[in-house]
């Protein structure tokens, strides 16, 4: 039994769906080719947009592509033109009517994706491998996942014998199938070799409709509305009202010979000229005794 289950196809049907969504009765294997042919025309060509994922949705005669961005303006261009520019060199391709959606991505550091291709550039700029992953982690971590796990593997920092480096924060439940987990892949060219970069991110728990559980409301107890407390907190305070702050050193008690009268209010002894009993002042000795 392997341990290297894809994260997201794990999870297809149940809480994650398909990036592809069509029917086909035939000629399945060359749609199947004309959509790979697409996507990777799309990455390429947006090399630099920030692309987070592309969708196709298929009818009779036209192809729709939907693209996720974090730099919608890139994708889009002046007035529009790069759009167009895009479409008509798709409809070349694949010589059918192509529609083209543009949505921009709101949190980039919550995409896998993204965090995984920002990770191979800055790798590819000869930024430390550390610091790469370890800001991405606190990037991702800020805007409110409940938990990241980056691994880097190749010859990191020049070295001449390839390892892995793996960095986590938070929790990775890859087993809960509830779990909101985007994984992605990404790969850095740089001049002494190719060094792999994969990104796991947790977004939290799926409820049956689709509605996310953040992390505060998990974690937070739910209080049963059937329990009366107040009988609870009345005895709780009846006896505080028992303890009393006692003085400090050998004393006597309230009610014996020569010890203190307690006020019955409570707050402490009675201050009373009943209590002070006059032989306690020191006494001048007599003119016969010596010392």
């Amino acid at each position: 039994m392997g341990h290297k289950t894809h994260p997201i196809g794990f999870r297809l049907g149940v809480t994650k769906t398909w990036n592809s969504k069509w029917f086909a009765n035939r000629n399945f294997g060359d749609l199947i080719h004309e959509d790979m042919m697409i996507k990777k025309y799309i990455t390429t060509r947006l090399d630099n947009a920030g692309l987070a994922k592309v969708e196709i949705l298929r009818a009779p005669k036209k192809v729709t592509v939907d693209i996720h961005t974090s730099r919608p303006g890139i994708v889009i261009g002046r007035k529009g033109a790069e759009v167009d520019k895009l479409r008509e060199e798709l409809q070349l391709l694949t010589k059918k009517d192509i529609s083209l959606n543009i949505i921009e991505v709101k949190k980039p550091e919550l995409n896998a994706r993204l965090v995984a291709d920002s990770i191979a550039r800055q790798l590819e700029g000869r930024v430390s491998y550390r610091r790469a992953m370890k800001k991405s982690m606190q990037a991702t971590m800020k805007m409110g996942a409940d938990g990241i796990k980056i691994v880097c593997g190749g010859r990191l920092a020049g070295a001449e014998i390839a390892r892995t480096e793996k960095y986590m924060q938070g929790r990775v439940p890859l087993h809960t199938l509830r779990a909101d987990i985007d994984y992605s892949t990404s790969t850095a060219h740089t001049t002494y070799g190719c060094i792999g970069v994969k990104v796991w991110i947790c977004k939290g728990m799926v409820l049956d409709r689709g509605e996310m559980i953040r992390r505060d409301e998990v974690e937070k107890p739910q209080e049963r509305a059937d329990l009366d407390m107040s009988g609870k907190k009345d005895r709780r305070r009846r006896d505080d009202n028992r303890r009393r702050r006692r003085p400090r050193g050998r004393v006597k008690r309230a009610g014996e010979e020569g010890g203190p009268s307690y006020d019955p209010r409570g707050g402490g002894p009675r201050r009373d000229h009943t209590d002070v009993k006059a032989d306690h002042r020191p006494q001048a000795p007599a003119d016969g005794d010596k010392k």
